[in-house]
């Protein structure tokens, strides 16, 4: 029953936003359609308002990062139908310095998504009401999600009771000396346990 819905809805999409489509696929029980980003909001007013289609709930933006790639991101949108019982995924490609369309007007639930997306990978979104970091703070440098994102970060925020403020430094990663055992298998390492019985030894020895 599942499957003859999607394929139906398939051709509803494909057939109404013929130009807006690049591709669509089933897999898993979900539509995923790719479309192009300037086509974004055409793409969601559509899905959202058409009586056949009725994803009137935005549940999630995030991102993919393919740094090899020319068109480094894949910006993913997730969207639910409780009328159908049916999710939708949007893909669409985009270049690092491509500015994407905010779709808050249509969701305004979207207006922390694309911040997350704008705080984690760097994409930013026009016309979007208050587009600011939303996880990380406003002086952080970086964005974490991305592959070439340092895993030790660029900066660390500790408080300083001689300035009595919260300061900025840059990462210092300490390596202490470590003592590692080199010793053969046939002489095997001597263990804390062995130590103190060769001492126990030394010194019953020596009373005796």
């Amino acid at each position: 029953m599942k499957t003859t819905e999607l394929n139906n809805l398939e051709k509803t999409i494909n057939s109404s936003l013929a130009t807006g489509v690049k591709s669509s696929t089933i897999k898993f029980n979900q539509l995923t359609i790719e479309i192009e980003i300037e086509n974004i909001n055409k793409t969601i007013l559509f899905l959202k308002t058409n009586e056949k289609c009725k994803f009137r709930q935005l549940i999630d933006i995030t991102a993919v990062d393919y740094p090899r790639k020319e068109k480094r991101f894949k910006l993913v949108y997730l969207l639910l139908s409780h009328e159908n019982n049916l999710r939708l995924i949007i893909n669409s490609n985009i270049n690092e310095k491509t500015t994407v369309p905010s779709i808050t007007k249509i969701f305004p639930s979207a207006n922390w998504m694309e911040r997350e997306v704008f705080d984690m990978y760097g994409i930013t979104f026009k016309d979007h009401p208050d587009l600011r970091r939303i996880l990380t703070d406003y002086e952080f440098e970086g964005y974490p999600l991305r592959k070439d994102f340092p895993l030790t970060g660029h900066t660390e925020v500790r408080y300083s009771e001689k300035q009595k403020k919260v300061i900025y430094e840059s990462v210092k990663l300490e390596q202490n000396y470590r003592d590692f055992d080199f010793e053969t298998p046939w002489q095997g390492t001597k263990y804390i346990k062995d130590q103190i019985k060769d001492k126990d030894k030394d010194l019953s020895g020596k009373t005796n």
